[in-house]
């Protein structure tokens, strides 16, 4: 697969079908991913045919998502993408497979992501959903410039103005 752009250590590839194994230990995985994901309140199993529509779906209408890839090894990282873009704005989703985390990942996506988005999409400011339970994406998103701007139970509401580092 040949990456649309790379950080140092990341390729960033479009959704794929031949990745499908990959995306059902990432979304099955309660413990470490599936619990900080969507509206999700409990556990659910993914299925191949839930995973194909999905790849199915985000290619169809050339979504912004793409699966990481570690350059050095080829070895699946997680999925990253932008949701609603609008006028300038975006929302932000991550997930990191469990055996890719706390490994400095997610900081290079995100910082390497939202470069790509000023230049691909003129994004000036992107948005984030987060849960309180979280505290390790949170730190996260924090060190990548986001501030908090509103919390419920469900969820930390963060945002970075992107026009700031023009």
């Amino acid at each position: 697969m040949s990456p649309v752009f790379t950080s140092p250590r990341i390729s960033f590839v479009p959704v794929s079908l031949s990745l499908i194994p990959d995306y059902l230990i990432l979304v099955n995985d309660v413990e470490n991913v599936q619990r900080f994901i969507g509206g999700i309140h409990e556990p659910c199993a993914y299925t191949e045919a839930k995973e194909i529509a999905w790849v199915s779906d985000k290619l169809s209408d050339n979504s912004p998502v793409f699966s990481m890839l570690e350059q050095s090894t080829g070895r699946f990282i997680g999925n990253i993408e932008f949701m609603s873009i609008q006028d300038g704005k975006g929302e932000l989703g991550i997930a990191i497979t469990a055996s890719m985390q706390e490994k400095g990942f997610g900081t290079e996506a995100i910082q390497a992501f939202l470069s790509y988005g000023v230049e691909r999409y003129g994004l000036t400011k992107v948005c984030l959903r987060a849960r309180p339970w979280n505290p390790r994406a949170l730190h996260v998103y924090e060190k990548c410039g986001f501030v908090e701007y509103d919390r419920t139970e469900e969820h930390v509401f963060m945002e970075i103005d992107l026009s700031k580092n023009e």
